[in-house]
C-alpha cells in the first residue's frame, strides 16, 4: 500500500551570548575548553542559587521569531520540565511550556511542485543540558564523565507543525532554517559541533485520511545527509510494519550513522511525564512593544529574500542567484562590482566570483571580506579583458596574483609585461614557425587529421607564452592551413 509520509521537524539552536541564559558563566567551545570550567553555583544546581534572565538571549530569540513571521507573546512563562539525567544537574530543566515567547510562523521553502509554506507551531526559550561521554575500559568497565561547560546555555527551540511529506522537504526546511538563523548572527550553524540539533517526528497515513498515524522521534540529527537517510530509512520500516499488519510503537529512536539504521532509544515521554509547572524562581518575561519594533528595525535582509531579489534585479538564474546570495558579504561584494560599470554584465561577474575569487577562498579558508581585491579592481581587471589588453587565461593568472599580493591588475601587467599581443605580423610569424617546426603532426593534418588544429593552436599559444589574441591567431592559424592544404 502507498502511505503519506509525515514529517514535522523539531529544531534546538544554540544562542550565541557571551554568557548562559540563566548565570554569568561565559559560553565556550566545548570542543576546546577544558571540562567543567566555565560552571558556577547557578547552572550546576547548588541549592539556594537564583536564575537570572539573559536579556541578550531574548533579544535574539525575538530576532527569529520576527524572522519567521511569528506572533510575539508580550508576557510569557518560564517552567520546569523535570526529568532526571546525569547532565541535568538540578533534575530539571528550565524551558518554557505553556506560554512560550512566540508561536504561529510561516518559513516558505522550495520544493519540486514549487514554494511551500511550512507553519511554524511554537518558539521557545530554554537552557541546554550538559555533556555526557560514555568511556568503556577494559580496566575499569564502563562508564560516563560529565562535563557541564555547555549546561545551561541559551537554546532556543524552533517546533514546526506537521507539514512536511518527504526527506527532501525536511532537509529543504532545516536548510532554510539554519541559513536565516546565521544571517541573523544568533547561531553560528556549525552542525559539527552540536551548535544546532535537529529532531524529526516522522508518521505515516493513508493518502486523504485526515487522522495522523503512530509518529516516532529521532533524536539528534547533526548532519542534512544523516537526517535525510534516516527519515527515509523510518518511512521504509514503519511501512514494511504496516504493510504486515503491525503496528508503529510511539518512541524515541536515536539515528546509527555508521550502520544507517534507527534504533529505539525508549518509549515516548508526553508532555505529563515532563510535570511542568511554572519556575518559582524566575517571574514572567514582559516583553514591551517598544523593543520589539526596534529589534525588529535592525533585522537583515534574509536569505530568501535576498535571493528573489538577485533573480529579479539581475537577471540571473537560479543557481548563479544562489551562489551569490548565499551571504550577505558575497551578495555586496557583487552589488558593488555591479555598480562599477554598466558595460561588465552580472553575469560576467558572477562566473569570476564564482569561478575564480570563491575557489581561491575556499581552498585558503578566507571569507570574501578579507580578500585584497576589491570590487572596484575586480572590475578594472575585466575592462582590461574586455578591450582586449589581455586574454582569458592571463586574466586567470593576474587575478590569482592580485588574490595573494594585493597589487592592482595594471601594476602586474606593467611588471610581468602580460599584455595580450594582437600584431597580425608577430601572430603570423609565430604560426608559420610552429607548422615548419612539426611535419609530422604537419603531415597527418593534411592526411585528414583535422582535430589537430587544436593542437597546433596550443604550440602557437605557448611560443607566445600565453599572451596571444586568441581570435587573431585561430583566423591566422586558419589561414596558413587553408594554404597548406592548397599547396
Amino acid at each position: 500500500m502507498n502511505y503519506q509520509a509525515v514529517i514535522g521537524l523539531e529544531v534546538h539552536a544554540e544562542l550565541q551570548t557571551k554568557t548562559k541564559m540563566f548565570c554569568g558563566c561565559p559560553v565556550v567551545d566545548s570542543t576546546k575548553a577544558a571540562p567543567n570550567t566555565a560552571v558556577c553555583s547557578v547552572c550546576s544546581g547548588l541549592p539556594g542559587a537564583l536564575p537570572v534572565v539573559n536579556k541578550k538571549a531574548v533579544e535574539y530569540a525575538i530576532r527569529v521569531a520576527l524572522a519567521l513571521g511569528c506572533k510575539i507573546a508580550h508576557t510569557s512563562i518560564f517552567a520546569r520540565k523535570n526529568y532526571f539525567y546525569p547532565d541535568l544537574p538540578k533534575g530539571y530543566q528550565i524551558s518554557q511550556y505553556e506560554n512560550p515567547l512566540a508561536q504561529f510562523g510561516v518559513l516558505s521553502i522550495d520544493t519540486p511542485l514549487g514554494t511551500k509554506d511550512i507553519h511554524i507551531t511554537r518558539i521557545h526559550m530554554e537552557e541546554d543540558a550538559g555533556k555526557l561521554t560514555h568511556v568503556v575500559d577494559e580496566k575499569n568497565g564502563s562508564y560516563s564523565l560529565v562535563d557541564l561547560n555547555r549546561a545551561g546555555v541559551a537554546l532556543l527551540e524552533i517546533v514546526s507543525e506537521p507539514d512536511l511529506n518527504s526527506a527532501e522537504e525536511a532537509v529543504a526546511y532545516a536548510v532554510a532554517l539554519r541559513d536565516i538563523v546565521r544571517e541573523l548572527g544568533v547561531n553560528s550553524g556549525d552542525m559539527e559541533k552540536g551548535v544546532i540539533r535537529f529532531e524529526a517526528n516522522v508518521s505515516l497515513r493513508l493518502p486523504g485520511a485526515e487522522k495522523l498515524g503512530t509518529r516516532v522521534e529521532i533524536k539528534n540529527l547533526n548532519t542534512f545527509r544523516g537526517m535525510e537517510k534516516a527519515i527515509r530509512y523510518e518511512i521504509a520500516r514503519q511501512t514494511r510494519l504496516l504493510d504486515m499488519g503491525q503496528s508503529v510503537i510511539q518512541e524515541t529512536l536515536g539515528w546509527n550513522e555508521d550502520q544507517e539504521v534507527t534504533y529505539s532509544h525508549r518509549s515516548k515521554e508526553e508532555a505529563h511525564d515532563y510535570r511542568y509547572f511554572p519556575e518559582p524562581d524566575l517571574p514572567p518575561l514582559v516583553v514591551e512593544e517598544d523593543w520589539i519594533e526596534e529589534i525588529k528595525s535592525k533585522l537583515p535582509e534574509l536569505p530568501r529574500a535576498r535571493l528573489q531579489r538577485i533573480q529579479r534585479n539581475y537577471g540571473l538564474n537560479l543557481e548563479d542567484a544562489r551562489l551569490i546570495a548565499s551571504d550577505e558579504d558575497t551578495t555586496r561584494y557583487f552589488e558593488e562590482a555591479v555598480r562599477v560599470d554598466p558595460e561588465i554584465t552580472p553575469k560576467t561577474i558572477t562566473n569570476w566570483i564564482a569561478g575564480q575569487i570563491l575557489s581561491w577562498i575556499n581552498s585558503h579558508s578566507k571569507s570574501i571580506r578579507d580578500i585584497p581585491v576589491q570590487p572596484q579592481e575586480l572590475v578594472n581587471l575585466l575592462q582590461t579583458l574586455q578591450k582586449e589588453e589581455i586574454n582569458q587565461n592571463t586574466a586567470k593568472i593576474i587575478l590569482e596574483e592580485m588574490l595573494i599580493s594585493g597589487k592592482p591588475a595594471n601594476q602586474i601587467i606593467a611588471e610581468k609585461g602580460y599584455q595580450q599581443v594582437s600584431d597580425a605580423t608577430t601572430i603570423n610569424g609565430l604560426v608559420a614557425q610552429v607548422l615548419q617546426e612539426n611535419p609530422k603532426p604537419m603531415a597527418d593534418y593534411l592526411a585528414g587529421k583535422e582535430t589537430l588544429i587544436h593542437w597546433f593552436f596550443g604550440q602557437v599559444m605557448r611560443a607566445a607564452q600565453g599572451q596571444a589574441n586568441p581570435q587573431v591567431l585561430r583566423e591566422e592559424l586558419e589561414k596558413q592551413l587553408r594554404a597548406k592544404k592548397r599547396d
